[in-house]
């Protein structure tokens, strides 16, 4: 009998491990946006305390900053993200001709270069730019490292017409139909889809990268705790938006006092950060869902025309400076369509997974509006995904103590916390009736790692810890089981 529950156990941790993500490798770092100053919706400020308002935003969190080398032989490194980058792009060039560059290009004796895919050029993007309207103040690109070229207005174009193309299409479709390929515009902060157009009927710039292929690739665990951790980056999220739009403000207020999954250090991510859990793979056009990976839940809203199907833009805290008032907009990234209003017509002019900014503030009764030579909607009350940082779990464990005065009305095994861990996470289990229970930790073989409990104890509400320090990085799983209650649960130790 006693081989057969073993066995039961082992059969069960198995499946449990194969429904999740493999062992966590963090496979590449989000830099910084390198914004340092801080920002009402109307003017520069000194650096809010955590009793101010506007508390929270970008500059108040150091994330990786921005760390360059100039190889001198035509090439930069990013030193955060190990990316080997172009320092010039020589000439606008068309879509299909900037892959045939890619694979005939021979820079600093390399041969592997290849256009980079959008989420690669986003993470060149700083946020100590400025534009206002058309006319650029300065470049959203570190030009001490990377040279930036401008519009030619000589030729009618303007100073910001100087976009930078990625390898990321569009699945959906833009304006008229039309096929379009994403890009960044480091002139203005921003970004879009453009339509390719046929042969060189539409030219754009490229900056060719080489290195770290896996770069961009989301690697998604579910806690099962309404949050959910990217082991690529490092970072875990708000599984489900709360479903309530906000103002700027009212939003970094909400993520900084928001308590979730037992954790008090949730954050309003900075736009670089937002960008990164996009999936260029979806749309509401050809998903049917927002351009997020489906293990996350996104509040469903009305267009301006009250159109169902679509999806909130979400605040980032990175403030954008454009305009007569360059302090007064955030940057925002657009979830479902980047929809804009053109000749009578609500089209998606931008694209899901676009990046453009709003009012930090308004009157909540005359959005939405429409802005810009795209008519671009604006909505001003916009949504929040929370994030915080997974290695702040090593600080974060509770005490641990027991409760008998409290008799639970029914058996519970709570998710560890925190989770994921380093070294240490407490294990929580409410018992309804006294008896002989365990509380063992499995690794993913199914052998038995510690045993935490095997005794008989009085029904309350008991507390264990779990030390791994002797432990490698993996899923572990722990199983509570009495006469009348067995289950198991994973967690993940991160070293």
């Amino acid at each position: 009998m006693k081989s057969e529950r073993k066995n039961k156990i082992i059969k069960t941790i198995i499946m449990l491990f194969f429904s999740c993500v493999t062992l966590y490798a963090q496979s590449y770092k989000i830099v910084d946006t390198g914004q340092k100053t801080f920002y009402s919706d109307k003017n520069i400020i000194s650096e809010p305390s955590s009793e101010d308002d506007f508390f929270g935003q970008d500059a108040n969190y150091n994330g990786n900053q921005p760390s360059y080398t100039d190889n001198g032989v035509g090439t930069v490194t990013d030193n955060v993200t190990g990316l080997i980058w172009q320092k010039s792009m020589d000439e606008k060039i068309s879509f299909d001709e900037a892959f045939i560059k890619a694979d005939s290009l021979s820079l600093a004796n390399y041969t592997d270069w290849r256009v980079p895919t959008l989420k690669e050029l986003y993470s060149l993007i700083q946020f100590t730019g400025q534009v206002s309207g058309a006319t650029a103040i300065s470049m959203f690109i570190d030009t001490n490292y990377f040279i930036q070229p401008l519009g030619n207005t000589n030729i009618g174009e303007r100073e910001i017409d100087a976009q930078t193309w990625s390898s990321t299409e569009y699945v959906g479709r833009t304006m008229n139909n039309d096929e379009t390929v994403f890009g960044v515009n480091f002139v203005d902060g921003r970004i879009k889809g453009y339509p390719p157009g046929t042969g060189s009927s539409n030219t754009m710039y490229f900056r060719m990268v080489r290195g770290n292929i896996d770069y961009g690739k989301n690697n998604f665990v579910d806690n099962e705790d309404n949050t959910i951790s990217d082991l690529a980056t490092g970072l875990m999220w708000q599984k489900a938006d709360d479903g309530i739009a906000r103002n700027w403000n009212e939003s970094l207020t909400y993520a900084e006092t928001s308590e979730l999954a037992e954790y008090d250090d949730w954050r309003l991510p900075n736009a670089k950060e937002l960008q990164s859990i996009v999936d260029y793979t979806r749309s509401p056009q050809t998903t049917n869902s927002p351009a997020i990976d489906p293990i996350f839940e996104t509040t469903e809203i009305n267009d301006p025309d009250g159109n169902s199907g679509h999806y909130p833009f979400f605040w980032t805290s990175t403030t954008h400076l454009d305009g007569v008032n360059p302090y007064s907009g955030a940057a925002y990234i657009a979830f479902g369509e980047g929809q804009g209003e053109m000749n009578g017509n609500l089209l998606d002019v931008h694209g899901a997974g676009c990046q453009r900014s709003d009012p930090k503030s308004g009157n909540i009764n005359d959005y939405p509006q429409f802005f810009g030579p795209q008519g671009d909607v604006r909505y001003v009350y916009n949504y929040v995904r929370l994030v915080r940082n997974i290695d702040n779990t090593s600080t974060d464990i509770k005490d641990d103590q027991s409760n008998t005065s409290e008799v639970p009305k029914k058996f519970e095994l709570k998710q560890n916390y925190p989770n994921p861990f380093n070294p240490s996470t407490q294990i929580t289990v409410s018992i309804p009736e006294s008896g002989n229970y365990t509380l063992k930790v499995y690794n993913v073989l199914g052998q038995e790692v510690a045993k935490l409990l095997s005794d008989e104890i009085s029904a309350g509400i008991h507390n264990f810890n779990f030390d791994a320090a002797k432990l490698t990085s993996e899923i572990y799983f722990y199983n509570f089981r009495g006469s009348d209650f067995n289950q198991t649960k994973k967690m993940m130790l991160i070293k």
